[in-house]
């Protein structure tokens, strides 16, 4: 995987930071919505597929992203598909932090050492372009504004911010009600990242893991606590894991 593109995970962190304090939106559920993020960014790569409400390894190749191939690798270790509230629920803190540093690697973000009451020492993270920020929020912005479907990248980034609770912080106030209704339907637009999504906000909200397995029609059921129903598709078949 070439670097010439950003991956869903590090768009939706840039998303979060906030440039007047250099910290990050939504502290608590960010970690949940960048290990859903990678699960969006490895099915596009062709290395899972979703198995009804679990994720199933297909390709174990690495991506030649080192935080993506180590999600990768924890997959193909567990032998079988995961249920993705499972997955995302796990026990795998300091994502955040983790990407935080990999932006840092990779020049999208600048740490600026700091303290707090001018004592404890903290650290600030600046974004090294703005333009690539503003870029990705208004891909967001032409969705909701215009309509038309997103891509699959721009819809599943649109679900995993809505998942999180981004959109007060991306849309804030009154004025931005219906931005943050708008920004919640773009979650129809892919199928995986709708599944992803509400697996997401299912953990957060400490609800059981449904079996959402498709029917007869090819349709699983909305997961629990969503007012929309999301489309989804045929399940593909995977092969075993591990198989090259």
């Amino acid at each position: 995987m070439g670097k010439s593109r950003r991956t869903i995970p590090e768009e939706l962190l840039l998303l979060a930071l906030d440039p007047t304090t250099g910290t990050t939106a939504q502290p608590q559920t960010l970690d949940l919505g960048l290990a859903g993020a990678q699960l969006v960014e490895l099915s596009l790569a062709g290395r899972i597929v979703p198995d009804g409400d679990r994720i199933a390894v297909v390709l174990p190749r690495p991506t030649g992203d080192p935080t993506l191939d180590h999600a990768l690798e924890l997959l193909r270790r567990r032998g079988s598909p995961v249920r993705a509230a499972h997955w995302i629920g796990g026990p795998r803190l300091g994502l955040r932090q983790t990407y935080l540093a990999h932006l840092e690697r990779c020049g999208m973000v600048a740490a600026v050492p700091g303290q707090v009451c001018g004592v404890l020492p903290t650290t600030r993270y600046q974004a090294s372009d703005d333009c690539t920020n503003a870029a990705i929020k208004q891909r967001l912005d032409t969705a909701i504004r215009t309509g038309v479907p997103p891509d699959p990248r721009t819809a599943a980034l649109a679900a995993l911010a809505h998942a999180v609770g981004l959109g007060k912080h991306l849309y804030p106030g009154n004025e931005g009600r219906s931005s943050r209704s708008r920004l919640r339907d773009l979650i129809r637009y892919d199928p995986l990242g709708g599944m992803v999504a509400h697996a997401v906000m299912d953990v957060q909200n400490g609800l059981p893991v449904q079996q959402n397995r498709p029917g007869p029609t090819g349709r699983a059921p909305a997961a629990r606590g969503s007012s929309e129903s999301v489309p989804r598709g045929r399940t593909a078949t995977p092969t075993r894991v591990g198989a090259r």
